[in-house]
């Protein structure tokens, strides 16, 4: 099992072997989830503001801003399955998630000269392909370092730590906001100094990645293994024949596509509570802290109890989002309620999927089993963008909103719990 514990002397906590001690979170994962940290904290910077940046410094239109946040979800969808294959092919997961950072950090500087509908769409659509590159590899860099029985426990932690710097990147968004703005309303100067910085710390997170991730082979596809023991891409379709990674891929497309966005789960709080623009920019860490308080505890809970249980659970918790947001509630519950329910459906789902997903793909396809997991609820959130949007500007938020709750109820009833199945089958030939 491809692990990181190498750097690690026995006698302090690891055993002679090499291998992992047991309930040990592996070092990998730790170095995986502070390169996520600092790449967050640069994306959430943008997030945070981009919003605001659409609609009052570009003036777009719900579809428009619809439009803009399907892409941060459909684009992905376009390269996952190649970039996790690509991984699995040559074992170099590192390399490729590190093209996908690198992408994505060079983007951003591209945001100071967008002005317009297409140009920021180009911008966004570039950033998120570089999200879709690294997405696959680095998830598969965490499942071959982590025990299958632990699996919950470890994508938790990475993603307690990657959602640290979601909290973090608002914060600095905002302190960036406050030091260039003037009164409650940004101008042009405070978004491209949020931007700016935004940069800075994308290319940190780049250096720590190419500095202390280590960058051996999956097992099986050591230098010198042969292109005959490289998975081909023909195999990929055959990983569908499972019948409860097909259930998993084929829920996880349902549910993404009764997902409204976090655009305009902020937009809408914004509207139900009157923030100010300068503290939009607050919205996103609140649902961050929560998300960072349980995204462990919830992983090992899926460990414990049942990943699919809690993936659902936390689906019941995005309803509940719905439902205040429909409810006409005072401000003081919105500002609480809201942004503990959507934490909480965050830290239910996200790694806690990919946990469910690793658990029916064999280790040699690893990259492009939850590629593939990842593509489905990336192209459903593409087309619920897209349709909220067209809702919203033809019948109103409520109406949009009313939808999306009963659409959720539905495949949430449907999606039921995986029955158990039979063991993940071994990939065939070379890919063993």
């Amino acid at each position: 099992m491809y692990l990181a514990e190498g750097r690690e002397r026995p006698g302090r906590g690891s055993a002679a072997d090499g291998t992992r001690p047991p309930g040990r979170v592996p070092s990998v994962v730790l170095a995986l989830g502070a390169v996520s940290l600092l790449t967050d904290v640069s994306a959430e910077m943008v997030t945070a503001v981009l919003p605001l940046y659409l609609v009052a410094g570009l003036g777009l239109s719900p579809l428009g801003v619809g439009l803009v946040d399907g892409l941060q979800h459909g684009v992905t969808a376009l390269v996952r399955i190649l970039a996790g294959h690509a991984g699995d092919r040559w074992g170099r997961h590192k390399a490729v998630a590190g093209a996908g950072y690198a992408l994505s950090a060079l983007c951003k500087p591209l945001l100071l000269a967008a002005q317009g509908l297409a140009s920021v769409g180009a911008v966004i659509a570039l950033d998120r392909i570089g999200k879709g590159v690294r997405t696959a590899p680095r998830d598969a860099l965490i499942a071959h370092a982590s025990a299958p029985e632990l699996r919950g426990r470890a994508f938790g932690v990475h993603r307690a730590m990657d959602t640290a710097g979601a909290l973090l990147g608002p914060l600095l968004a905002f302190a960036v906001l406050l030091g260039t703005s003037d009164g409650a309303v940004a101008g042009p100067d405070a978004y491209d100094a949020v931007f700016t910085v935004s940069v800075c710390v994308a290319a940190l997170g780049l250096t720590v990645l190419v500095l202390f991730v280590p960058g051996r082979p999956v097992p099986g596809r050591e230098t010198g293994a042969g292109a005959a023991g490289r998975p081909r891409l023909a195999e990929a379709a055959g990983l569908l024949r499972d019948r409860e990674l097909r259930r998993i891929t084929w829920c996880a497309l349902w549910l993404g596509g009764c997902t409204v966005g976090d655009t305009f789960v902020y937009l809408l709080l914004q509207r139900r509570t009157g923030l100010s623009d300068g503290t939009f920019a607050l919205l996103p860490p609140a649902t961050a802290v929560v998300f960072l308080l349980l995204a462990a505890p919830l992983g090992r809970l899926a460990d414990r109890l049942g990943r699919w249980r809690v993936f659902l659970c936390g689906h019941l918790a995005l309803l509940g989002v719905y439902g205040l947001l429909l409810s006409g509630a005072g401000s003081p519950v919105l500002l609480v309620a809201v942004p503990v329910l959507h934490g909480t459906f965050y830290a239910a789902t996200d790694g806690v999927l990919m946990a469910a997903a690793s658990a029916r793909v064999p280790a040699a396809l690893g990259g492009t089993g939850l590629a593939l997991v990842q593509s489905a609820q990336a192209l459903a959130r593409f087309g619920a963008s897209l349709a909220f949007g067209a809702l919203w500007q033809a019948r109103g938020d409520r109406f949009a909103l009313a939808a999306a709750a009963v659409a959720l109820v539905l495949a949430v009833a449907a999606a039921g719990r995986p029955r158990p199945s039979a063991p993940v089958p071994a990939a065939r030939g070379g890919a063993r």
